[in-house]
């Protein structure tokens, strides 16, 4: 083949790549980019979603976000609802993996029945947990009153409607992260746990030496990933609450929608998306800076 050849050859190549790239390309730029870029233009204007004027603020958004104090009380929302999701998401789905990693005759289906409140739509979520936080017709109640304790209004009170939503979050994404463990865990080979017992040590000794340094990884992606989740929840706050009651589960995305979709204010809603997208980025900075310390990849 002469060079010509190969040159032409290569052209068509990369044109057919390229074709095929397209349909994705496109709508990653219509969907993804073009948004992300406009968002930003927005948050140096003011504009009402309707008219067509934009008047150029400059920093005003971000002045005005700073200084409301509602927006610092959803922030702080925020940071309760991740504080109190990690840890339970972490520990429940590293049990249940431990669980359903045993070789038993149908524990497919235990694994399945996990996950399957993973690919159930939000709607249906709230739906069931709207009724099992019900004060008067509620399961939960009910249970409570079988061993004396008086009935909760478990999203009507300021105190626990907050964590009423982290055990139903809990509840609902636990199983994509149970079969995260569980992929960490069959990924360990055998050979360390029968040299261990070799060695004498006991199950626990060698969860702790040899299970938990070798999902390091995995717990890491787990954290990473859910507090990235827990900081932009939304959906469980519009299905059940509305920011309810007394604002305090009001969290910033919420917020966000309220100002943006609610108030019309899409200048300073997108200067809340960045302010969001600038905590977000800082703190898996830190996590990568200090968490991988405790990673052990070999």
């Amino acid at each position: 083949m002469s060079a010509a050849q190969a040159w032409f050859q290569r052209k068509e190549e990369t044109i057919s790549a390229y074709l095929f790239l397209a349909p994705t390309i496109l709508l990653v730029s219509v969907f993804t980019v073009f948004p992300v870029l406009f968002s930003l233009f927005l948050s140096f204007h003011k504009w009402d979603y309707i008219s067509a004027a934009r008047p150029f603020v400059g920093l005003d958004n971000f002045r005005r976000l700073i200084n409301t104090p509602r927006f610092w009380s959803t922030l702080a929302n925020s940071a309760r609802y991740g504080f109190a999701i990690m840890p339970l998401n972490i520990a429940v789905a590293m049990i249940l993996a431990l669980m359903v990693n045993q070789k038993l005759r149908g524990i497919t289906i235990f694994r399945s029945a996990y996950f399957s409140p993973v690919v159930t739509s939000s709607v249906a979520v709230g739906l069931i947990w709207s009724w099992i936080f019900d004060p008067a017709f509620g399961p939960l109640n009910y249970a409570l009153s079988l061993v004396g304790i008086g009935p909760q209004m478990w999203l009507g009170s300021p105190k626990l409607a907050l964590y009423s939503l982290v055990v139903m979050a809990v509840w609902n994404g636990v199983g994509y992260n149970m079969m995260l463990f569980l992929a960490g865990l069959q990924g360990i080979p055998q050979e360390y746990y029968d040299a261990a017992v070799v060695d004498g040590a006991n199950t626990l000794q060698q969860f702790r030496m040899i299970t938990i340094p070798l999902l390091s990884p995995t717990t890491f992606f787990v954290f990473i990933t859910g507090l990235i989740g827990a900081l932009q929840v939304f959906d469980q706050i519009y299905l059940l609450t509305k920011g309810g009651p007394a604002g305090t589960t009001r969290t910033i995305v919420f917020y966000l929608w309220e100002v943006g979709f609610e108030s019309f204010e899409m200048g300073y809603a997108s200067a809340v998306a960045y302010f969001l997208f600038g905590v977000i980025f800082l703190l898996t900075l830190l996590n990568y800076r200090f968490g991988s310390r405790f990673v052990h990849y070999q």
